[in-house]
């Protein structure tokens, strides 16, 4: 059994590297998308998916999408609609079918190459919240009125006036013909 799990070391390097350099997984994991164990879970998905491939022959590159997007899903509250997960399926199947050929020099080029790339990680900056833009306004307040008396006005434009349809603050919608 040890032998085995060792000669599966190259190939189960090839998966860490490829979904560790994974934008999607690494937003997923930075932002908390699996929970407070979310690395945990990075790290469960790399066994998963390996062990995926030596239960599974002749995987198909639909086969291991399906099965990848499930796992985001389930484990990560994920959909992966940004176009990768066909990139990332064809490159676990191309590792899988270098480690089976023996092609372990070639594999290990790859992996070092994806390992260098992961150091790009992908950063994502949230968009400013409610609360952020309510005190931006309360510091713009507070400057208009801490300025030199300078008079502005602002035209505001006059409410529209109530419509027939309008009674006593109900709307009445119709069907048009």
């Amino acid at each position: 059994m040890a032998a085995s799990s060792a000669s599966r070391e190259p190939f189960t390097q090839g998966v860490s590297a490829v979904l560790n350099s994974w934008p999607v997984l690494q937003i997923a994991v930075d932002n908390g998308f699996g929970g407070v164990y979310g690395q945990q879970k990075a790290d469960w998905l790399v066994d998963v998916v390996q062990q995926y491939f030596h239960d599974n022959a002749d995987l198909q590159q639909y086969e291991v999408e399906d099965f990848i997007s499930q796992l985001m899903d389930q484990e990560f509250d994920t959909v992966v609609d940004d176009g990768s997960l066909p990139q990332v399926s064809k490159q676990l199947i191309q590792m899988f079918s270098q480690w089976k050929q023996g092609a372990l020099q070639q594999l290990s080029h790859t992996v070092q190459s994806l390992t260098q790339k992961k150091t790009q990680r992908a950063k994502v900056t949230a968009p400013p919240t409610e609360s952020d833009q309510e005190s931006d306004e309360e510091t713009q307040m507070e400057c208009e009125a801490s300025s030199p008396s300078v008079s502005k006005q602002t035209d505001h434009p006059p409410p529209p006036p109530p419509s027939q349809d309008e009674e006593d603050g109900w709307t009445v919608v119709r069907k048009k013909k």
